[in-house]
């Protein structure tokens, strides 16, 4: 006889969504210390629920430049496939049920917020129309530094190649630098997208830049948008114990999974071309979120 099904208010649900490498493991990490919260780092459900179309070879092999989708967009309309647009009243309640239920397994009796750290955040859209009454942590990082982080942990001996990552060889580095580059950009749209339809009482946006300075404070505007009242001085304690400055030389580096921590390091760590091919796909969303770029691509940008 299967166990008793536990419940889980999707009120409690806070999606932690944006970009892998944008501090999103250490931002969760200090949430969790909140009283009784609970944890779900990297389900996957977007990698699930949004395959890439086309997959990442195609950014080495193809004849033109190729344009990031999923497969979600583009069979849609397909008979056959499993969330055809057509039977989303019989597959939406159920995927909702099978996705509370799963995280109420894991939450088990406690009653705090559920913080779910959803990589595959080009979903984000199926995923927030399914749970108009969860909330939302928009994590932003600047592109250039993400496809920099990329870079380090495609490398021999990384931390993430007990993840399924691999050395990537020099020849490859190119196309890598493009897909990561279009995934950022893809993405990051894809998530404001969700973000400015969902419920203003119920979202936020940090940036990782100012999270780094002052994590304290932005602790504090996620606890407001999760409808917690913040208790400034236990935020402080938890900033001050996550603290990435505090973490020993000999836990972080080039092959760890925290570096350094250090926005603008892709100044030094990518080649003057890697840098261009980084920006012809970067550049547009970086200039849409405020992030500087050299002034006079800059101003043609933004008047296109």
């Amino acid at each position: 006889m299967p166990p008793e099904r536990l419940q889980l208010d999707e009120d409690r649900l806070v999606w932690i969504m944006g970009s892998s490498r944008s501090g999103s493991t250490w931002l969760l990490r200090m949430l969790c210390e909140l009283d009784d919260a609970v944890g779900i780092d990297d389900p996957h459900l977007g990698h699930h629920l949004g395959v890439w179309r086309p997959i990442p070879l195609a950014w080495a092999v193809a004849a033109e430049r190729p344009e990031p989708t999923t497969l979600l967009d583009v069979k849609r309309e397909k008979q056959g496939y499993l969330f055809n647009e057509r039977y989303e009243e019989t597959w939406r309640p159920l995927l909702r049920e099978l996705i509370l239920g799963r995280f109420a397994a894991q939450a088990g009796e406690r009653s705090g917020p559920v913080f779910v750290k959803e990589p595959g955040s080009q979903a984000a859209g199926l995923i927030l129309s399914l749970f108009p009454g969860s909330r939302l942590v928009f994590l932003l990082r600047d592109g250039r530094d993400v496809v920099d982080s990329w870079l380090a942990a495609y490398q021999d001996g990384s931390w993430a190649q007990e993840e399924g990552a691999f050395p990537l060889a020099p020849e490859g580095r190119e196309a890598f630098i493009r897909w990561q580059a279009s995934v950022w950009a893809h993405r990051t749209r894809e998530v404001a997208h969700a973000f400015g339809r969902h419920d203003p009482a119920r979202r936020v946006l940090v940036r990782y830049e100012d999270l780094l300075g002052e994590p304290a404070l932005h602790l504090s505007r996620i606890c407001e948008a999760i409808g917690k009242a913040p208790d400034h001085e236990r935020l402080a304690a938890i900033a001050d114990k996550h603290d990435i400055a505090a973490v020993p030389d000999t836990a972080k580096g080039e092959a760890r999974a925290i570096r350094a921590a250090e926005p603008g390091g892709w100044r030094r760590r990518l080649t003057p071309r890697e840098q261009r091919i980084a920006m012809e796909e970067l550049a547009q969303t970086l200039v849409s979120f405020g992030y500087p770029i050299r002034e006079d691509r800059a101003q043609r940008l933004s008047a296109a």
